[in-house]
């Protein structure tokens, strides 16, 4: 309801009595992101949970009838003009005047959000509007509530009887300041005089009193209306949160929601786990110790023992020993740890045989872990936009604050990761049979989870590894709970970060995978719906295993060296376990999800294991346009081309049929495996509502998969299990040595490249030999040197390199090695960095052939200048010797060192020295640089 943008129960009346409830564990799942006008400038955002939001909150209550629709005025107060929304329901909607039931007396809320956006925003700061349905003196409780909770409470009248002006002017204890909203359909005296009473008993300002006049339209009433809320926001000091109505509640004899012992028990565990949570990454070394770097380790070993990329000239035999002998000392690590007091208490916690108690405090944990998560990663967004405004000053705390939002995710995946490690070293350790006892009823509790609905980890995204004993275990244990009544088709999802794949499976299936709030969570989570009775037969199945999968291409990960090898690994297994396979794409381009499926197709024919086809649904997310599915036909058609092309180069390098298609791999059909859905939002977040006809293309996708589920063959949740093990095997096997690229093509730019290395060594080494020869000629002769002569000497030689370089390059493509023929579309590129290079090579040569002939001739200009000023100096000097014998007396010593220095400070005055020039020496080097790598900036840098 929230996301729709429609208000929500805030106090829900029973019908059978007339106490009423606060909703507030119903409203702890809402989470707002919003930007006031404070954060406007820096950009900034507050997301936080609703009911811990603190806000001036604005009732609107009824006394006695009104004509006038206080929740139509209410939507035009909070709709803009351009995009009205209906946020609370009224009597001029359809269906809205049909007589009530049960909501008299009920007690709605909704919010005002802000974007940031001045231009578009009704308010500039958040704000709770709050609607009780009913005539106030009906529900003097809610409405004792609603003014001890409000900053503002407007009431709405057509009429003031006495006793309704009494009953006002004697309510006492009144916090919030109350608005009279009159609409008097005819002006009668007996009602001016009536307001003008309860004004003055109620001590309210002319301010305080708005009339909805005749002549006024709604669109005026609601811009006065609107200008009143801005004052209260702007001088309110009273902001309230959903929580701390609590208390209040309790005061009047309100129960909440959350009152129940079951609740507050779960609640309490919950605390006691994540209280304790200062710092993430401390708190997962010290409480969550054996998912860490013994876990990644552990991964890496697996691997490794299928791969033997590092035997080196070790036996093999010895090598696996070795691998072997590494696993089971990390085991013994991880057994050498104590059960944290944390996963003691969460695994108490989970055990409980109260299964509502048990999903309280799963959902506690949840909510707890995103508050710590949200206020852990806002601190540490904040800090990195203030460092990087010094980016030079400030690069290594950058670095490590980009590591820490990196590290700072904690969900209730590691909780349950850590337990699967806990089986999972103890099971490993036969010789410890009383650790195997303690931890042997962990599978059946994680069962029942998966029963409920809690989904699990399969592939763990921060080793890149699946717990096979762990999750075989969980899975065998839950087969024999169903009484073997375990029929599963499996559907996943698989697309690049942030295009909404979540979003998609919870719509279509009402399931809850965990949608972006700020944590980066990694790996493959699986989840089971149960198939009801009238549909078991019709779809052939008890179970329908979804299985949702991070964003590939991550930014985050990509840094990474071993993001490819992760994002592949991901992409074979999630599409190899699947009966059908989304991949979900941003509007309407298909060519980021190529790449993913050339490394899926390519794993495929080489793992022998592997012998079914899965079905493939494109869907194009943001796509809204009627027109979209047949502009893009042709796209459709093309895309298929390429990957049949992609398919059979793969085929030919791994030997088999050349003629293999795409479609002999997996069942992909253009014309009806393509879906187009609009974007999710109607308008601009916050307060956009959810899109209908995104719900509606969802529907129909999801009517079109059930059809295809209907044709798959099921498999038992053992046999299930069987093909994670083969698949993951092969998986584990397949050496992925290339990157989102045709291998086959990627292979042979890179020898091409390599080759091009050499050419260009030989072309530039030849060059400097050629010059170090010349400038040695340059140094060693005494006259002045002919520049024309040596660049006409080394226009020649540059000629004749370029042409034997172009040569090697012809002679290679006619070798037909390398499968050159797939990087034929290069030559001409290569060509011209060929003559590019020549290009460069010659200027670097020619002006280190200028600045070899000008350093000679500025040495023969040097020499001259000497002798022309020694030859002053000495005609000086003789000219002063001169002057002194003339002289009749004799000068002592000090007269003559005088007279010598002042003629030598007067000649040297006269004499035409002529500094260095200034030179520009970081301009210089950064063209040069510029000039140097303009080459590389295409094909041929790109290795």
């Amino acid at each position: 309801m929230s996301m729709c943008q429609f208000a929500v129960p805030l106090l829900l009346p029973d019908c059978s009595t007339s106490q009423c409830t606060l909703m507030l564990w119903a409203m702890r799942d809402i989470v707002k992101k919003f930007r006031p006008c404070s954060l406007a400038d820096s950009k900034g955002f507050v997301e936080d949970s609703i009911v811990s939001t603190a806000m001036p909150m604005i009732s609107f209550v009824r006394l006695g009838d009104c004509s006038l629709s206080k929740s139509q005025i209410l939507n035009q107060v909070l709709s803009n003009p351009q995009q009205y929304h209906d946020v609370f329901i009224h009597r001029d909607m359809e269906c809205g005047n049909v007589p009530r039931e049960i909501s008299n007396g009920l007690v709605e809320i909704g919010w005002y959000l802000p974007s940031g956006k001045k231009n578009l925003d009704i308010f500039p700061e958040p704000v709770a509007v709050v609607n009780l349905r009913g005539d106030l003196l009906s529900f003097q409780k809610q409405f004792s509530i609603l003014c001890q909770t409000s900053s503002a409470v407007f009431i709405f009248f057509d009429s003031i009887a006495e006793s309704e002006c009494n009953l006002l002017s004697s309510a006492g204890n009144i916090k919030a300041q109350l608005f009279l909203v009159a609409n008097f359909p005819n002006k009668a005296e007996k009602n001016i005089n009536s307001l003008k009473d309860l004004a003055s008993k109620l001590k309210l300002s002319g301010s305080q009193i708005l009339f909805k006049k005749q002549q006024t339209n709604d669109a005026d009433f609601v811009s006065k209306l609107r200008l009143t809320m801005k004052d209260i926001m702007e001088n309110c000091q009273h902001k309230m949160t959903i929580e701390g109505m609590s208390a209040e509640a309790h005061e009047l004899g309100i129960p909440v929601d959350e009152d129940c012992t079951e609740c507050q028990n779960a609640k309490r565990s919950a605390a006691e786990i994540t209280s304790r949570i200062d710092d993430v990454v401390r708190y997962k070394e010290d409480q969550l110790p054996l998912q860490g770097k013994l876990w990644k380790e552990l991964a890496k070993i697996e691997k490794e023992e299928c791969r033997l990329q590092k035997t080196g000239d070790k036996p093999i035999e010895e090598y696996k020993a070795n691998l072997q002998r590494e696993k089971q000392k990390l085991r013994q690590q991880q057994s050498s740890y104590d059960m944290s007091e944390a996963m003691q208490c969460f695994i108490t916690a989970i055990s409980n045989e109260s299964k509502q108690e048990r999903s309280y405090f799963l959902k506690w944990m949840r909510m707890n872990l995103d508050v710590k998560a949200r206020k852990k990663l806002s601190g540490l967004r904040d800090e990195y936009k203030e460092k990087c405004c010094k980016l030079s000053e400030n690069k290594e705390i950058i670095a490590d604050l980009d590591r820490q939002i990196s590290n700072s995710s904690l969900g209730m995946e590691h909780f349950m990761r850590e337990m699967g490690q806990l089986y999972e070293a103890a099971c490993s350790l036969p010789d410890d049979p009383e650790s195997h006892q303690q931890f042997k009823t962990l599978p059946s509790i994680v069962a029942d989870l998966l029963l409920d609905g809690f989904p699990l980890e399969l592939v763990d995204g921060d080793a890149s590894n699946i717990p096979v004993r762990w999750v075989t275990d969980v899975l065998t244990e839950l087969h024999r709970k169903v009484q073997h009544k375990s029929r599963v088709l499996v559907v996943t999802v698989l697309g690049v970060q942030s295009t909404g794949k979540s979003t998609l499976l919870n719509t279509m299936f009402g399931v809850q995978f965990a949608v972006s709030s700020g944590r980066c969570t990694r790996g493959a989570f699986m989840l089971l719906i149960r198939v009801k009775e009238d549909l078991k037969e019709e779809l052939n199945c008890d179970f329908i295993l979804v299985i949702d999968t991070e964003g590939l291409k991550s930014p985050e990960l990509a840094q990474l060296e071993d993001s490819y090898e992760h994002d592949n690994e991901l992409a074979t297994l999630v599409v190899g376990l699947s009966d059908i396979t989304i991949i979900n794409i941003a509007m309407e381009n298909s060519t980021e999800m190529k790449d993913i499926l050339q490394i899926v197709v390519h794993a495929f024919l080489r793992m022998k294991e592997v012998g079914k086809k899965p079905n493939c649904q494109f869907v194009h997310q943001n796509v809204g346009d009627v027109s979209a599915y047949d502009k893009n036909m042709r796209d459709r058609n093309k895309l298929l081309e390429q990957l049949n092309e992609m398919t059979q180069a793969a085929a030919r390098m791994e030997k088999l049929d050349p003629n293999i298609k795409l479609t002999d791999v997996m069942e992909y059909d253009p014309k009806h495996s393509n879906w187009y859905i609009p974007g999710l939002w109607h308008g601009i977040p916050p307060m956009a509502p959810v899109n209908t006809g995104y719900s509606e293309s969802v529907y129909e996708f999801k009517k079109s998969l059930i059809e295809v589920l209907k044709s798959c063959k099921y498999q038992t949740l053992p046999e299930f299990l069987e093909w994670v093990g083969s698949l993951w095997k092969a998986v584990k096997h397949e050496n992925f040595i290339f990157s989102f690229r045709n291998s086959l093509v990627a292979e042979a730019y890179s020898n091409l490249c390599v080759e091009y290395g050499k050419w260009e060594w030989d072309f530039q080494k030849h060059m400097y030999n050629w010059l170090a020869t010349a400038e040695t000629r340059i140094s060693n002769t005494s006259n002045q040197s002919s520049k024309l002569e040596f660049l006409s000497s080394l226009k020649k030689e540059v000629t004749s390199q370029e042409e034997t370089t172009l040569e090697k390059l012809t002679k290679y493509y006619e070798s037909k090695e390398g499968h050159v023929n797939l990087v034929k579309s290069y030559r001409a590129t290569f060509e011209i960095s060929i003559k590019t290079l020549r290009i460069e090579i010659e200027n670097s040569v020619t002006n280190k052939l200028t600045a070899a002939i000008d350093f000679q001739k500025g040495m023969k200009k040097e020499h001259d200048v000497n002798e022309k000023h020694k030859a002053i100096l000495e005609e000086r000097v003789l000219q002063l010797l001169a002057e002194c014998r003339k002289k009749n007396k004799d000068l002592s010593e000090e007269q003559l060192k005088q007279e010598f220095e002042k003629m030598w400070e007067e000649t040297v005055k006269g004499l035409n020295f002529k500094g260095l020039e200034k030179r520009n020496v970081v301009f210089n080097v950064y063209n040069q640089l510029r000039k140097q790598l303009k080459r590389h900036g295409g094909g041929v840098g790109r290795t």
